[in-house]
């Protein structure tokens, strides 16, 4: 039995980089930006009215002129106007190209217009605070995005901006999750008073859409036979196998077994850890990478946040993520020389500090508390008595603000 740092490291030494591959833009949320973004041309690309009203050449305004004949109108998306008379004004909107030989923008809410003219009622030019001039915000070539974001909508907006019909993104692996377990029954069936529903298979695929991972799934009986042939020919076809349940002692739990015939070099059988220290990690030598987690829901799930999450990222080349620390609210005793996993419910206090108050489940197969719980507070082995105000890691699997 290993440490949880070790084990860790282990199942990030067989992080792999799947590549990259061009997709559409809209297709491109959520995935890894792959390609550095720079401006096509400067940002904005011109002098932008961002408020409607008038502009004016403020030199008339200095000299004491008040009221200013419109010349016309400057819409967005039409090409530049020019303000013929320096003591006219044209109208323009939001989103304009600022007019030639106009120096400032005058809102409507302190305009009053009749008759073609408008009168400017103020007794002196506020700040220049309607125009975004012309590469203001970048100048053209500047970098925008660096490779290694996982891209959001504000992201999309920037790759629209600049044109990318196309983004190169990482290319995801190809994922096959496999429960088994002969008490396991399929979500749609009503299941005798000795079966469950399955829900680890719903876990692992749903952490998995934050991905975009390409997956599919299956469910095996605890027959050694069935379990070999289905796994031998996941070998050879999937990047990555998600395996839940049958990796303890008991006599049913044939993965390990299984695996070791295939070939799949075993890194480690065992994590000084709960929940989940039955946790399964190798290696075929083709490539494809197992993950065997516990079959307790409450297992399978710590054990994907703490290995399976940093492994895709990295493989993925995601930027690293800086590790969230929460202050524990209460005192925790755990006694076992186990890191323990504990469930939290998160907060901020007055000071800004996340605060994670402990919730008591009932094991690792409670699945019901973690609809009460935000995170895993990881709290090491080398102490038994964690005190409130004390700073550890949390394994976030929910928003909390």
């Amino acid at each position: 039995m290993i440490d949880v740092q070790e084990a860790l490291e282990k199942v990030l030494a067989q992080a792999r980089d799947c590549g990259t591959e061009k997709v559409s833009l809209q297709a491109s949320y959520g995935r890894v930006l792959r390609e550095h973004i720079d401006a096509d041309r400067d940002f904005p690309p011109f002098d932008r009215v961002t408020m409607d009203g008038i502009a004016i050449d403020s030199k008339s305004f200095q000299t004491g002129q008040r009221q200013f004949k419109i010349e016309g109108v400057a819409p967005a998306g039409s090409p530049q106007k020019e303000l013929l008379n320096a003591e006219h004004c044209l109208e323009v909107m939001t989103g304009a190209v600022m007019p030639a030989n106009a120096d400032w923008v005058i809102r409507y809410e302190e305009l009053d217009i009749q008759d073609g003219l408008a009168r400017i009622q103020l007794a002196e030019l506020p700040k220049k605070e309607n125009v975004h001039y012309q590469g203001e915000d970048c100048k053209a070539g500047s970098r925008l995005i660096n490779p290694g974001l996982k891209i959001s909508s504000a992201e999309i907006g920037i790759l629209a901006t600049v044109g990318k019909a196309e983004v190169l993104v990482s290319k995801t692996p190809k994922v096959l999750v496999i429960s088994s377990g002969d008490e396991l029954v399929g979500v749609h069936e009503t299941p005798e008073a000795h079966q469950l529903r399955r829900s680890n298979a719903d876990v692992l695929q749903s952490l998995l859409q934050d991905y975009q991972v390409s997956l599919q799934s299956k469910h095996l009986k605890d027959e050694i036979q069935d379990i070999q042939t289905q796994v031998s020919a996941a070998l050879e076809t999937y990047d990555l196998i998600l395996l839940s349940g049958g990796v303890s002692k008991g006599k049913f739990d044939f993965i390990p077994e299984v695996l070791e015939k295939l070939g799949v070099e075993k890194s480690f059988h065992r994590v000084a850890q709960r929940p989940g220290k039955p946790f399964w990690f190798g290696a075929h030598p083709d490539g494809c990478k197992v993950f065997a987690f516990p079959g307790n829901p409450v297992s399978t799930f710590t054990c994907a946040l703490m290995y399976l999450r940093p492994f895709l990222d990295k493989g993925l080349e995601l930027q690293e993520q800086a590790q969230l620390h929460a202050v524990l609210e209460e005192d925790i005793e755990f006694k076992p020389e186990l890191t323990l996993f504990a469930q939290v419910k998160l907060s901020f206090n007055s000071d800004g500090r996340i605060t994670a108050k402990p919730l008591l489940g009932n094991g690792s197969g409670d699945l019901r508390s973690l609809a009460e719980s935000d995170a895993f507070m990881i709290l090491p082995s080398s102490s038994s008595c964690f005190k409130a105000g004390e700073s550890y890691p949390i394994l976030n699997f929910r928003k909390f603000y």
